[in-house]
């Protein structure tokens, strides 16, 4: 059941972040697409057979829409998508090291990323919070026309501190239990071809 779960919510989360990157994609081509048809109508000699699409303006405010959904995705996608043998790794000490080694390597990682993030908590919220008294330039809620307050844009980062000290919290409580990981990468199969 646990697992069923686990599916369905790792299943959500990246749909959610597929989802804010097509967004971010579809606002990139409109915002090609309003600054250059205008030119491009006129340079093919379609000025006159359609008339609006040469008086297309550029849309000030798909740039800043990008922006948005930029910092949305990657805090969001760091703290549910991105997996642990996802990320970039410099593990040569670590795996050459015995077990008892690696054990305290483990545990003073995971205890300084919690440490670090649990320290810088409170300011981080205390900027975050600030940052209601300042709006958007140009991106508008669409149901009440308001500027977005930029704490709702910057909450993001919570969430992704968040998730980062439930995660490493719990891999502390984990080599505690368990040990040490041999390695948060899965072996590379080597081809017959890769060795010619």
């Amino acid at each position: 059941m646990i697992e069923k779960i686990r599916t369905w919510v790792t299943t959500g989360t990246d749909a959610i972040a597929g989802a804010m990157l097509a967004a971010m994609f579809a606002t990139f081509l409109l915002q090609i697409g309003s600054r250059y048809s205008p030119q491009i109508i006129a340079s093919l000699g379609w000025a006159e057979t359609v008339p609006w699409l040469g008086t297309i303006a550029p849309l000030g405010w798909t740039l800043e829409l990008c922006l948005i959904l930029w910092i949305w995705i990657v805090f969001f996608g760091c703290a549910f998508c991105v997996r642990d043998k996802d990320h970039v790794t410099f593990d040569i000490l670590y795996l050459a090291a015995p077990r008892g080694p690696r054990r305290v390597m483990a545990l003073v990682g995971a205890a300084a990323i919690v440490g670090g993030m649990v320290w810088s908590f409170l300011p981080m919220w205390d900027y975050v919070d600030f940052m209601r008294i300042r709006r958007t330039s140009s991106v508008e809620n669409p149901f009440t026309g308001d500027k977005i307050r930029l704490k709702w844009i910057f909450i993001i980062y919570m969430v992704f501190m968040a998730a980062l000290i439930a995660r490493y919290a719990w891999r502390f409580v984990d080599v505690i239990r368990n040990g040490p990981p041999d390695s948060a990468h899965a072996p590379v199969a080597v081809s017959p071809k890769d060795d010619a």
